[in-house]
């Protein structure tokens, strides 16, 4: 599969990353220079920047005076070239101008297309604004806190990302099936409502009539809280079943206190809404076991009874010290970035076994230019060339 990308931001060029690292052919064009990304931040202490690395492995990268005729006509002619597994565009530029489906079209009739919008009426939006706008910062952080709590995830622009990946999927094979071209349009803030519908938020509010509050660090629905062990160490600590629960109780020895507990409820914890009603009783009964027990201590036991926990940890001590997250992993491997250099590197998470694709490094801009102009457009080296000096395309 080809798929070519022209887009910013995260959503659109995770969608292609994500692509790529199932084996597609992405081919980004950008202009001359760099576009919105070439330098977000993360940078390294010399300019280069580890967010354009890290969204773009494993693709090809054109670039292109976007601003011109000839260079819009060229990466249009990228986008519908023709080929049974061609013809396909991700994007997150406007709605308006050169790129719109229809005139794009004109060129492929089966065109498939993919983009990535803010609003559903096509206005702006980016993360943080939808977040604030569905609610969840509301309901983030400690229960006593007078304001918001922005996530430092950006959910909604992963989760659309991904979404773009399964819809260009799904269009794809619908072409194979049909001869059908599709336009698929994905507002990012409808991501976000879709994700509140499914969570079931939407209807707690229309059914039940109940405006959650938030709740601190409580695992909502259920049992879950951080707790400090008596060395200091923090740790978050989860029971979603009945079963989950019995096993803490096991490998904190508080049989006999949680058996109080219930005697003085008039009721076992055996419901996931029994455990989150009883939340804060359980936590205090738990909170005199970490204060008196260490992090070792801790980690043995809970392994033992197969606790569901884990240590809040920087991602320094992650990379440290966490085996996931060495090249013992199938996941990493060490990559030699251009211009930042070598660095642990994740592919595709999804485990297909021997065909696992493994991860590449992000293009330097415009490093394909000449490759993808000859290879795809069948243009001749002189023309290329001219292209070049003219300053119409770029090569690294």
């Amino acid at each position: 599969m080809r798929v070519v990308e022209g887009s910013a931001f995260v959503a659109a060029p995770l969608g292609g990353m994500t692509l790529a690292q199932l084996g597609a052919d992405v081919i980004r064009f950008d202009p001359i220079g760099g576009g919105l990304d070439h330098g977000r931040w993360p940078v390294t202490t010399d300019g280069h920047s580890l967010y354009w690395a890290g969204l773009n492995k494993g693709k090809r990268s054109i670039a292109l005076d976007m601003r011109s005729e000839e260079g819009r006509d060229l990466a249009i002619a990228l986008i519908t070239a023709p080929g049974d597994d061609a013809g396909i565009f991700l994007t997150n530029y406007p709605e308006d101008g050169w790129t719109t489906y229809e005139s794009l079209r004109v060129r492929r009739d089966d065109l498939i297309v993919c983009r990535i919008v803010g609003n559903p009426d096509g206005t702006a939006a980016l993360d943080y604004t939808v977040n604030a706008a569905v609610g969840y910062p509301l309901i983030t952080g400690p229960e006593d806190h007078p304001g918001v709590v922005n996530s430092v995830l950006p959910t909604w622009d992963l989760m659309a990302g991904l979404t773009a990946s399964t819809g260009i999927l799904a269009a794809d094979r619908h072409r194979s099936r049909t001869g059908e071209g599709r336009s698929i349009r994905i507002p990012l803030a409808d991501v976000a409502l879709a994700t509140l519908g499914a969570l079931g938020q939407i209807g707690e509010v229309q059914v039940n009539d109940v405006d959650r509050p938030r709740y601190g660090n409580y695992l909502y629905g259920a049992f879950g809280r951080d707790f400090v062990t008596a060395d200091g160490r923090r740790v978050m600590v989860t029971a979603i079943t009945a079963g989950q629960f019995r096993r803490l109780v096991g490998a904190t020895g508080i049989e006999s206190e949680v058996a109080a507990l219930e005697h003085r409820l008039g009721a076992t914890l055996r419901r996931d809404g029994d455990l989150f009603e009883a939340r804060e009783e359980i936590a205090g009964i738990l909170d005199r076991w970490f204060d008196a027990t260490t992090y070792a201590e801790v980690a043995r036991r809970f392994d033992e009874h197969r606790v569901l926990w884990g240590p809040y940890q920087t991602v320094r001590t992650l990379l440290e010290g966490d085996v996931r997250a060495s090249t013992a992993s199938r996941l990493f491997e060490e990559v030699d970035q251009p211009g930042i250099g070598t660095m642990l590197t994740p592919g595709s998470p999804l485990d297909v076994g021997a065909d696992r694709v493994s991860p590449h490094p992000a293009p330097r801009l415009g490093e394909h230019t000449e490759e993808v102009l000859s290879g795809v457009l069948g243009l001749a080296s002189a023309e290329i060339g001219r292209l070049i000096d003219r300053g119409v395309a770029a090569g690294a």
